[in-house]
């Protein structure tokens, strides 16, 4: 059982990985795993092993992303490897073990097994969902000015956002609401921003046949 995990931090979508002290791949990086205990699920399985070993005790959100099966992908042992998908929330920083650390997806080391694969086809998962639920409620923090919530959404798409534009498409999807107050201009002055948060914390679809695309 392995963990896709992303969070957005420092505006760049990020996984995290740990090194491996045994072979085969001794000391490259991979995915955090675990082993499926008796009558436990996937998403029970990959949320005890990060609370355990990673101190990430939340996740926003966590999925089945896919199983890997190829008989090459171990070169020790035919080994099958179930992924899960899990968010984590701008903001949260869960402490690491020093063999643990958060990596940008789009400059990843050299993965162990197909651990790379896997990565990817997470982000892309992201991305696809991004477009029709309300997934991004697992990137964002309680709440958040638009600014600040375009940014994720360009982080985690790999593309420009206007702000405007995902302002007009979430609300007319009913996914934001304001919350009544604003953020504090500090010394820059000007006009508070005002703060939104997501009105459902469970992914829910919104829109089955919508695209966020990259601007042509």
């Amino acid at each position: 059982m392995l963990a896709v995990v992303l969070q957005v931090r420092a505006s760049t979508l990020q996984t995290l990985l740990w090194q491996r002290a045994r072979e085969p791949f001794a000391a490259a990086w991979a995915l955090p795993g675990a082993v499926l205990a008796p009558a436990e699920t996937l998403d029970e399985s990959i949320r005890r092993h990060l609370a355990a070993k990673v101190d990430v005790r939340e996740l926003a959100h966590a999925e089945q992303l896919g199983t890997w099966s190829e008989p090459g992908r171990n070169p020790s042992r035919w080994e099958l490897a179930t992924a899960s998908l899990g968010l984590v929330p701008a903001g949260v920083d869960p402490e690491l073990p020093d063999d643990t650390a958060w990596h940008p997806v789009d400059r990843l080391p050299s993965l162990a097994f197909d651990h790379g694969a896997i990565v990817l086809a997470g982000r892309e998962r992201l991305r696809a969902k991004l477009s029709y639920t309300n997934v991004g409620f697992a990137l964002a923090p309680p709440t958040f000015t638009l600014p600040e919530l375009r940014d994720l959404y360009v982080a985690a798409l790999g593309h420009e956002v206007s702000a405007t534009n995902l302002k007009r498409v979430l609300l007319r999807r009913d996914v934001l609401e304001p919350t009544g107050r604003h953020r504090d201009s500090g010394r820059a002055g000007g006009r508070p921003a005002e703060l939104y948060r997501f009105r459902a914390t469970s992914l829910e679809v919104t829109d089955p046949f919508a695209a966020l695309r990259p601007p042509t």
